[in-house]
């Protein structure tokens, strides 16, 4: 089993955001394990707030509304059932994902609030690429239209998703966002049970990003949507 914890890690102060970085694919049991117990050092004041960077191995998980039906596929990865909401995802190689464990009692107990400001906090970091990614009334998580981007006719393809849990007012899970991840991987689900658009990357796109340039993005944008 993989260590939960990571390999490279900046520590702030209690008053602060803790922000960890794991360099190697995390177990997600491990790392379920991890975000419930800081959720619950958090909300009794022993830890400060914490954003992690990580990547999983290739895995499927189910959100609290996933339909069995949309599992295209179940016996090409794990699946995990979880307490997030949305329905199924994929996370694996090449996708950073940052679970965001915030204390919503300092920041305003508005649980829509948060998630815009999850999905605003993606649009930023990913406009520090040039690429403008866009909310969808009725979808969860941040679009790309293909054709104002590269003269796709009619193709809308999906680049983050966003799911989140709140437990006592403390957050956790939160977003992924596709760098270069095997697309291919997406086809054993219907990823958030949406079927009629695509799903794409950074590098699908032409963009040669790592993870440390997302992870710069996301460091670089936290404050203007964040700050407290």
């Amino acid at each position: 089993m993989i260590s939960v914890a990571p390999p490279a890690t900046r520590d702030t102060s209690l008053g602060d955001v803790e922000w960890k970085f794991s360099d190697t694919p995390v177990d997600y049991a491990e790392a379920l394990r991890f975000m419930e117990d800081r959720a619950a050092a958090i909300h009794a004041g022993d830890a400060p707030e914490c954003l992690w960077l990580l990547e999983h191995p290739a895995l499927y998980t189910a959100g609290t509304s996933a339909d069995p039906v949309e599992l295209v596929d179940a016996d090409r990865f794990p699946v995990y059932e979880t307490g997030r909401g949305g329905r199924y995802t994929y996370h694996g190689p090449g996708q950073r994902i940052c679970y965001v464990m915030l204390d919503l009692t300092r920041r305003g107990r508005d649980v829509r609030a948060f998630v815009c400001h999850l999905e605003e906090w993606v649009i930023q970091t990913l406009a520090q690429f040039n690429v403008p990614g866009e909310r969808r009334d009725g979808r969860v998580g941040i679009w790309v239209d293909r054709q104002r981007y590269d003269n796709i006719p009619g193709q809308e393809d999906k680049i983050a998703a966003i799911g989140v849990r709140v437990r006592r007012w403390v957050t956790f899970h939160g977003l992924a966002i596709n760098v270069e991840p095997d697309l291919e991987h997406f086809s054993g689900i219907i990823p958030c049970g949406i079927a009629e658009h695509g799903v794409t990357s950074l590098v699908d796109m032409g963009i040669p990003a790592t993870t440390q340039d997302v992870d710069n993005a996301l460091m670089a944008t936290f404050d203007d949507v964040f700050g407290v």
